[in-house]
């Protein structure tokens, strides 16, 4: 990705020692200490909905699809820009021969739908605001989603949600720095951007975070 991409900051973090300690310290740590935002719920979310066709934006290492233990079978495709993440994850789905696709959410995506799910966890709140501006990665993965597919993940909030005193430091940390984008995020936004895609949005809220699931995509014109 050029660094003049609007994109570049929030994946370029995402180097090949962030994701050598990414599990013990951004799940193990920073996901329950910090955001108070546990887990185990959001590996179960994975179990819930992953469907035979799955396509996983932003995957990380591969923990979340990996502790699912998705059904022998199910086609999983990885997105994301930064190939060290794909390098990453891909290794550690080896067994489930995964499709990658070096690619930004927040353009039309080359990928060969329909899928039947779609995650996009932690992942808005790396993306460029303000959060009306994120709708345009909602509307790009309901765009290769089947009729009845599923969208899922989750992502911190900004500052007007419900943070600890800590966790607003790391927040505005990690936006001074460039790898959050998402101080004016709110739980409202986010339904209302999930809404413009989706027929059916739920928004649960756990500790600084959002988990959503959206179903039934609007498909664009």
């Amino acid at each position: 990705m050029d660094r003049d991409d609007p994109s570049y900051k929030g994946q370029a973090g995402y180097t090949p020692f962030l994701l050598a300690i990414y599990d013990p310290f951004v799940l193990g740590f920073m996901a329950r200490a910090v955001w108070r935002c546990p887990i185990p719920p959001v590996v179960e979310r994975y179990r819930k909905h992953l469907g035979r066709r799955h396509l996983d934006v932003g995957p990380g290492t591969g923990y979340f699809i990996e502790k699912a233990a998705p059904a022998a079978g199910t086609e999983i495709t990885l997105l994301d820009p930064n190939p060290n993440v794909l390098a990453r994850s891909s290794r550690r789905l080896a067994a489930m021969q995964p499709t990658i696709v070096q690619a930004d959410v927040m353009k039309p995506l080359p990928v060969e739908g329909p899928f039947d799910s779609a995650a996009l966890n932690f992942v808005l709140h790396c993306l460029r605001g303000p959060q009306s501006h994120k709708a345009v990665a909602i509307r790009n993965v309901a765009a290769v989603l089947q009729p009845d597919g599923v969208l899922f993940g989750g992502t911190v909030l900004g500052t007007a949600e419900r943070h600890t005193t800590p966790a607003r430091a790391v927040l505005r940390a990690f936006n001074w720095k460039g790898d959050f984008d998402n101080l004016g995020d709110t739980a409202a936004g986010l339904r209302q951007i999930l809404e413009e895609s989706f027929q059916t949005v739920e928004v649960d809220l756990v500790g600084s975070a959002a988990l959503f699931t959206a179903t039934g995509p609007r498909k664009a014109g």
